[in-house]
């Protein structure tokens, strides 16, 4: 089964992500082994793509949220904390205090 994105065929995970976001990862992640001139490149690129698109940031914190949901929905199985917890007293076992 072939999966497409507005004409664009997906076939890795990653496919995915950057055809969601609109952006290659390595924009924002950067590559191993680049040199100052082109971190500086990708990082003005990036700052134009989010003075462009103020809902940007927004967006990729849904396709994250959305991406570990469903390929991690354990993370999401929060156990809520007791605002009344029974408090654990030591008990003096026969020591000496400092």
């Amino acid at each position: 089964m072939r999966a497409f994105i507005s004409g664009h065929q997906a076939v890795s995970a990653t496919d995915f992500v950057e055809l969601a976001l609109g952006t290659p990862l390595e924009l924002w992640l950067g590559v191993e082994g680049e040199s100052e001139m082109e971190r500086a490149a990708r990082m003005d690129a990036a700052r134009d793509i989010l003075a462009d698109n103020p809902g940007f940031p927004d967006r990729v914190s849904r396709v994250a949220a959305e991406a570990i949901e469903a390929f991690a929905p354990e993370i999401f199985n929060v156990i809520a904390l007791s605002a009344r917890r029974p408090v654990r007293r030591r008990q003096n076992r026969g020591g000496v205090a400092a």
